[in-house]
């Protein structure tokens, strides 16, 4: 009975591949699908020396998996995740901070253009009225782009808290996948659909925060931090959130009842390149704006001070400097009228002398954090010539990090995919190898009725 047996061992290994590619087949479009086979292992013989084999059997299911490239995926989905949601910001606050009629520029400019008119006749109420509509309007302009920075700084908080319940659930979901695993794996069952679904979870926490990933034996993946604290061991899972006690926001990992703080600049992916915009971007910007605002008030001030009006009363402040508000970050001090600029030097009517120290003070250096000493004309120059090439750097790397995610994704699928005329070729081979196993059988029935024929 060993043909019989041989050729019925065939077709059902033969069925078995089929059902793996119909399988496969029907998954073709299905994201993140990871292709399948069996692997076929010849039965030995009874050791008589006599029998060529017992047939073939299905050794395992395969998996056609590289864990190297899946690896390169997920560090290319962080970087992408990093530059991708930092860019939206910086393209905001360089149209803003560049923009011919809003930029501070303008509004320092204007100032001192209408000082300098001023000089033409220091008397003339229309013109010292003028200076005091230009020193107006350059507040505005200040206030109006500090609450740009406000407005960002919120938005960004807001989109990292928005970002961790997500995550953390992914890290559950990880967790109970790799229970499941092993208790399915146990049963002899077929894991790769879970494995599956572990990997996009892994993708999608990739983006989030940068990730390492070790594939254990038992079949659990262990993923963790760039920086080593765990977030996902066997079926136990870490949570990551914000603690605002101290008034900032501190993120803080916790796994088995121990907590990690983080420096949420160096975890990578989305919320990395947030937090990255935040600390060494936006808030170094905003500190940048207030301190030309704060200097350029106090030499104003201090240059009125030093005046006389034309009755020969010493100056008052032109210019209030607010650092606690956001839209009042400079003003013009309530009720100052044209006849409280101290133009002269001297208390005589038509002097200019303290007028063109006003004028010069444009060409004085002040001190920012970011840049250092710099002239108070030239400073929000700089600072956009420095947002401009932190976006320019960002949108490059942007653009490599999608075309890397891009060649990743294309060596993955060269081995994880389904390809469809790969299939229809193993679809004729084996049902051609189950026809051909039918056929043995019927060959065999054929001689087993013709021997009972003999004896009949």
């Amino acid at each position: 009975m060993s043909i019989s047996y041989n050729a019925l061992s065939g077709a059902l290994a033969a069925q078995a591949a089929l059902n793996t590619v119909s399988q496969n087949i029907a998954n073709s479009q299905t994201k993140g699908y990871t292709r399948q086979g069996v692997l076929l292992q010849t039965l030995a013989s009874d050791g008589s020396g006599k029998s060529p084999g017992n047939g073939v059997q299905v050794g395992s299911l395969l998996r056609f998996s590289d864990s190297y490239k899946s690896q390169q995926m997920w560090r290319a989905a962080s970087d992408l995740g990093k530059h991708t949601q930092v860019q939206p910001y910086l393209t905001q606050m360089e149209k803003v901070m560049s923009d011919d009629k809003s930029s501070l520029s303008y509004g320092i400019d204007n100032f001192f253009k209408a000082l300098n008119a001023a000089g033409v006749d220091p008397t003339s109420t229309p013109l010292r009225q003028q200076v005091i509509t230009a020193a107006d309007s350059m507040s505005q302009q200040f206030n109006s782009i500090y609450n740009v920075t406000a407005n960002q700084l919120i938005s960004v908080q807001q989109q990292r808290s928005a970002i961790l319940p997500g995550l953390n659930q992914s890290l559950v979901s990880i967790a109970a996948l790799n229970q499941q695993i092993i208790s399915t794996g146990a049963n002899g069952a077929n894991t790769s659909p879970l494995i599956d679904q572990r990997e996009q979870l892994i993708d999608s926490v990739a983006s989030q925060v940068a990730v390492e990933v070790i594939n254990n034996p038992d079949g659990t993946a262990s993923v963790s931090l760039k920086s080593g604290q765990p977030l996902v061991v066997s079926n136990l899972s870490a949570k990551l959130a914000f603690d605002t006690t101290s008034g900032v926001q501190q993120l803080n990992l916790t796994f088995a009842n121990t907590t990690f703080k983080l420096d949420e600049t160096k975890v990578g992916g989305q919320l990395g390149g947030l937090a990255d915009y935040q600390e060494n971007t936006l808030k170094p910007l905003q500190k940048s704006i207030a301190e030309i605002a704060e200097q350029m008030s106090t030499k104003v001030n201090t240059q009125l001070a030093a005046g006389l009006t034309s009755p020969g009363v010493a100056g008052t402040p032109l210019l209030v400097f607010n650092p606690t508000s956001a839209t009042g970050l400079l003003q013009v001090v309530g009720g100052f009228k044209t006849s409280d600029l101290a133009f002269s030097s001297d208390g005589t009517p038509g002097d200019s002398g303290n007028l063109q120290q006003l004028v010069a003070i444009k060409g004085q250096p002040i001190t920012l954090t970011t840049l250092g000493s710099v002239l108070l004309g030239d400073a929000d120059t700089q600072l956009v010539g420095k947002l401009g090439i932190d976006s320019a750097q960002n949108q490059a790397q942007m653009t490599t990090a999608t075309t890397v995610r891009q060649q990743s994704e294309d060596d993955w699928k060269s081995t994880s995919a389904v390809n469809t005329d790969e299939e229809a070729i193993n679809l004729v081979e084996f049902q051609n190898m189950y026809q051909a196993n039918m056929k043995v059988i019927a060959v065999a029935n054929t001689l087993f009725d013709a021997t009972l024929q003999m004896f009949g």
